[in-house]
Parts: C-alpha cells; sequence; structure tokens
C-alpha cells in the first residue's frame, strides 16, 4: 500500500520541479551508454530494466581489489557476504554469496556474472567464484537488477553483474602501479598497462593480495593476470580476444564456536574471441569462450570443471526508429568431481556430467513520438535435461519532459538446476526442472537543478515459484521443485554535484519478503561524500544495513534465528605528490563495530590501509 501511495506522489512533485526550472534542452548532460540491458549501446535513460553503472573512477576510488564490494555499497538492492579482510573462499564458510532484491540462492546461483556479456559460472555447481573478479580489469560495471533472462538466459533470474574489461583508447602508452599494506599483514600489489598504435591495442594487468587475516587460520592469497588484445580490421570489423588466469589459496577459519575449516586451493581461467561488426543499420558480434577450473579442499575433494559457448547477437536498425536485436547463445557445461580420500585413500568419483543448453531471442525496442520507447521480447532456452523454457519480456520508456524518464516493465527469470543438485549427493533429483519468477516494476529518473542532481526511484513486485529445496522424503532427503517468494521493494539513489570538487552519492532501499531469506537485508542506506582542495582529496562514506538475516529457524533442531543490524564509518584521503604518483591512507569501520555477515564469521573491527598509485601516460 505505501508503495502504491509513494510513486504517484513522487511523480506529481518532480513534475511540477520539471516544469518550474524552464531547463532548456541544450543543458542535457551527455547520457551514458549501456550495453547490459539490450546487448547493444543505448542510451541508459531508453532502456525499461533498472540498470546502474559502477564507472572506473567509482572502482579506483574504493581501493579495493576485488570487484564485489564496491557494488554491495553503492547499488541499492544489492548485497554480497563478506568474512574478512579480503577474500572470500568457496565451500562450507565461504562468503561472496550476491543477492539481488532478496534473490540469489545458496549456493549463489539465481545471479548471473558476466564479463564482457560472457557468462562466468562453475560449471559442475553453476554459481560465480568472486574472488577471480578483480577490479585492475575492469572499465566498468552494469548491474541490472531484476530478471534479464530473455538476454541471458539461466542464472540470470535475479539480476546480471556485468564486468566490462579495460582496452587502450589512446594512441601510446598508459601504465598504473600500485602497493598498498594495511592491518593483519594485507599487502596488495597490482600493475597495469596499455599500448595502442593505429589498428592494434593491447591491455594487460598483474595483481597479487595477500593477508594473514583478523582470525587464526584466515590466510588468503591470490595471484591474478589479465591480457586483452585488439585489432581494428577495417572500419566494419574488428577482432578482439582476452585471457584471463587466478590461483589462489584461502584457509576457513571456522565458525567462532566451533573448529577450523578447510584449506582450498583453486585454478580459474578464461579465455575469449570475438568478432565484432559495425555498419552504418546493423551492429553485433561472435564469440567463443572457455572457461575452466581445478578445486581441490584439504577434506579430499576434488573437481574439474569447463564451461564452452558460442553467442551471436545481432541489432538491426532496418525502420525508422526501431531497433531490432537478434540473437544465440550456446552453452556446454558440466565436470568431474570426487574425493581423493575416501574409501581408504582409494578415492571415489560423484560425478562426471555435462549440460547443454541453446537460446534463440529477438529483441525489439521501437521509439514513438519522439518521447515514448516500447520494448518487447521473447526467448526460447533448449536444455538437454529438461527442455524448453519460454522467456517474455515487455516494458516502456516515457519522457514527458526533457529532463523527466518514466519507465516501466514485467519480465520472466529461470534458473536451470545445476549439476550439483541433479547429480551429486543424496538430495540430487534428475528429475528437476528450472525455478522461474515474474517481476514487475516501475521507475522514475529525473535531472534537477541544471544536471547537478539526479535522483531515482524504482518499485518493484517480485513472485517465484518452482524453487528447489531440499525435502524429507520416506527415502532420506531430496531436492524438489516446491519452494516460492513474494518480494516487494522501494529503491532510492542520488548523485549531487554542487559545485566541481564536491560530490554526494547516496541509495537506500527497503526490501519486504513474505519469508526472510539469508544475506537479504530488509534496508540498506549508502552515503558517500567525497571533496577535492587543491592536491588533497577527501572520501567519506556510511553504510547501515538493518535486519540483516545470517541464520535462518530451524524447527527441527531448535535452532533459533540470526539477525543482524549495523553501520560502518569508511575514510579516505589522497594527496597528489606529482602528476606521476599520488599517496593515500584510508580507515574501515572507524566505529569499530562488531558485527557478522556470515553466521558465527565475525568480521574485523578498526582497520588502516596505506599505499602508493604510480600513473604514466605517454601518448604518441
Amino acid at each position: 500500500m505505501k508503495t502504491k501511495v509513494l510513486i504517484p506522489l513522487v511523480i506529481s512533485i518532480i513534475t511540477k520541479l520539471s516544469f518550474s526550472q524552464g531547463i532548456e534542452k541544450d543543458t542535457i548532460k551527455l547520457e551514458e551508454v549501456v550495453v547490459t540491458g539490450t546487448r547493444v549501446e543505448v542510451s541508459r535513460k531508453n532502456v525499461p530494466m533498472t540498470v546502474t553503472t559502477i564507472s572506473k573512477d567509482e572502482i579506483n576510488q574504493s581501493e579495493e581489489s576485488a570487484l564485489l564490494p564496491v557494488i554491495s555499497a553503492r547499488v541499492p538492492g544489492v548485497f554480497v557476504t563478506e568474512r574478512g579482510v579480503t577474500g572470500f573462499g568457496v565451500a562450507t564458510g565461504s562468503a561472496g554469496g550476491i543477492t539481488i532484491r532478496g534473490i540469489g540462492g545458496s549456493p549463489n546461483t539465481q545471479v548471473l556474472v558476466l564479463i564482457d556479456g560472457h557468462p562466468q559460472f562453475m560449471g559442475i555447481f553453476g554459481h560465480p567464484l568472486p574472488d577471480a573478479y578483480v577490479a585492475s580489469d575492469a572499465e566498468k560495471i552494469e548491474i541490472i537488477r531484476g530478471p534479464a533472462s530473455i538476454l541471458y538466459g539461466s542464472n540470470a533470474m535475479g539480476g546480471v553483474i556485468n564486468i566490462i574489461t579495460r582496452k587502450q583508447k589512446e594512441d601510446g602508452l598508459n601504465a598504473i602501479a600500485k602497493l598498498m599494506y594495511g592491518s593483519f599483514n594485507t599487502q596488495k600489489y597490482m600493475a597495469n598497462g596499455g599500448f595502442k598504435k593505429n589498428k592494434f591495442n593491447i591491455f594487460t594487468s598483474v595483481n597479487h593480495d595477500r593477508t594473514d587475516g583478523h582470525r587464526d587460520s584466515s590466510d588468503f592469497k591470490i595471484t591474478n593476470g589479465y591480457l586483452k588484445a585488439g585489432y581494428k580490421l577495417n572500419s566494419n570489423f574488428s577482432l578482439v580476444a582476452d585471457v584471463n588466469l587466478s590461483k589462489f589459496e584461502a584457509f576457513d577459519p571456522g565458525p567462532e564456536s566451533g573448529n577450523v575449516g578447510e584449506q582450498i586451493d583453486i585454478l580459474r581461467g578464461k579465455a575469449a574471441i570475438s568478432l565484432l561488426t559495425n555498419f552504418e543499420f546493423t551492429e553485433g558480434a561472435i564469440t567463443y569462450y572457455h572457461n575452466f577450473g581445478e578445486h581441490n579442499i584439504s577434506d579430499g575433494f576434488h573437481s574439474n570443471d569447463h564451461f564452452n559457448g558460442i553467442m551471436f547477437y545481432q541489432g538491426l536498425r532496418l525502420l525508422k526508429n526501431n531497433v531490432f536485436t537478434l540473437g544465440v547463445d550456446y552453452k556446454n557445461f558440466g565436470g568431474m568431481a570426487e574425493n581423493v580420500k575416501a574409501m581408504d585413500g582409494e578415492g571415489i568419483i560423484f560425478g562426471d556430467e555435462t549440460i547443454t543448453e541453446t537460446g534463440i531471442y529477438a529483441f525489439s525496442q521501437q521509439t514513438l513520438f519522439n518521447n515514448l520507447v516500447l520494448n518487447a521480447g521473447l526467448r526460447n532456452e533448449i536444455n538437454s535435461k529438461y527442455g524448453n523454457e519460454l522467456v517474455p519480456q515487455a516494458g516502456f520508456v516515457w519522457h514527458p519532459f526533457s529532463l523527466t524518464t518514466l519507465k516501466g516493465s514485467v519480465s520472466k527469470g529461470f534458473r536451470s538446476p545445476s549439476i550439483r543438485e541433479l547429480y551429486l549427493w543424496a538430495p540430487a533429483n534428475e528429475e528437476l526442472e528450472a525455478e522461474r519468477m515474474i517481476n514487475y516494476e516501475i521507475g522514475i529518473i529525473q535531472d534537477l537543478l541544471k544536471n547537478k542532481l539526479r535522483i531515482e526511484l524504482t518499485s518493484f513486485i517480485s513472485e517465484g515459484d518452482n524453487l528447489i529445496k531440499v525435502i524429507m522424503t520416506e527415502n532420506g532427503p531430496k531436492n524438489m521443485n516446491t519452494g516460492n517468494f513474494l518480494h516487494k521493494g522501494l529503491e532510492f539513489m542520488c548523485q549531487y554535484r554542487p559545485i566541481d570538487n564536491l560530490y554526494f552519492n547516496t541509495n537506500y532501499s527497503y526490501l519486504h519478503m513474505k519469508e526472510p531469506m539469508i544475506a537479504s537485508p530488509e534496508q540498506q542506506f549508502f552515503i558517500e561524500g567525497n571533496y577535492r582542495i587543491k592536491r588533497l582529496s577527501f572520501n567519506m562514506h556510511i553504510q547501515h544495513i538493518h535486519s540483516l538475516y545470517t541464520r535462518l529457524k530451524n524447527v527441527q533442531n531448535s535452532i533459533p534465528a540470526e539477525k543482524q543490524s549495523y553501520t560502518l564509518l569508511n575514510v579516505k584521503i589522497v594527496y597528489k605528490a606529482s602528476e606521476l604518483f599520488n599517496v593515500f591512507i584510508s580507515g574501515k569501520n572507524l566505529t569499530n563495530q562488531h558485527y557478522e555477515i556470515n553466521n558465527d564469521y565475525p568480521m574485523p573491527g578498526i582497520t588502516f590501509f596505506g599505499g602508493i598509485n604510480f600513473h604514466l601516460n605517454k601518448i604518441n
């Protein structure tokens, strides 16, 4: 009821403000372009889905080496679990779970992570591996809050996080390096550089992070390397290829009231090659990509997985004010899981399986009367295990005034069962079908005060069914399509730049769930201020989390639910010593809050970090 009253009220107020300003058309700022909501480049204001972008400057400003913590704070409705100063881990006691509007899954299979539009998840278990996503490789991040299954298929049920990687854009050489040291012997080293000459460009980066952790037996270390190269064949065709390799070790300190957990040793890699097309009336790409991984856990578990895919899409502008996108996706994923210590050292194989999915989709965007954009599309996903899944979507964008955007959409999301759920261990069930949901949302974007202030407000209702849950049967536990959910919420964002060297960014989200879920806070609030004076810049942000369930009630075992609320204060100061380098110091959790995100895994108190950034720009 509150949502139904609030949305019309806000629209009424903003309409009056728009008329009263009398802002002329030439004062509109250049609108940012996104690709995640449509596959082809369009203005973010013309995408009916709720898309948030995080720029390279915001990523760099955070001084995070991992990308997910940057997203968790700056995007309303998104939450990422953590368990320490760095490193997420896998298996029992791991963090890095992602929820969008309370939808994420356990493990995290309902939110899809992409790199340049390519799906990234472990072939056997179906979830992303957050330690492999590093900040130095990212040009920007685009996040869809709500289903994006029409374009990206399975696992995009709750939303999409698309990491768009960097490339060298200007002729010449560009290089950056970072050295960072902080609490708990945390060390971070990074170097990246790019070179471009004529039609050829190349970018590469290397990272190494390590920490002793804030608890005994919580050590973590990772080395990550990335290389991307491109060549412009002519004015219509370009080739792009990239390769990434991550190697890391993590120690699970275990719950505070229990025993030390396991040690993990993981290798992850990816490679892709794309042919990009760009003509007057059409643009698109055909891409082949390959992901792989090997995972060893000290209890004897070992797995290898693979993910091969071919992605083709083409955006056609054959009719006036129309973009028609046609695409085909082919995915083949699977792997082998075993325990090498079982059966008195003889070992046992849990499963060695592969699944294929083929998706065909069409999506049309039509502009009418210069201010109304209509979108509609349909996808058919063909899964080798359970058959077909039809995915429709429709939406609109209306610009009643030059600086006002109203948008709404109805979209379906789905998630195919993972190989783990189908074949591995006691709950496995080969008869499982896809999880499904429908999302309804309406939103408004308004620019005010001569583009110095932007506000966004979104309201949504998400209904899900056919969720896979473990049910006790006569023959023991079994995975069944039996769960459902109903989520309603509000999301608010505000960006304000009163003067060139002062910037504020804030967001708030409210989530009402019929039944509570892990890693899905009822309310989130974030406010950030950044002020620059001469060579100094100051950044402070506050994040408040209210009613976060870290454990759900278990009636059978009489275990009560656990719920957390906490407020974090972080500060960073940067001094630009010269054009070649700057130095920085930052403090996190400066109020020394005692809190948990993973149940019985206390987070660190006050932590400090300092470092130096080097910049080299040599433009020919």
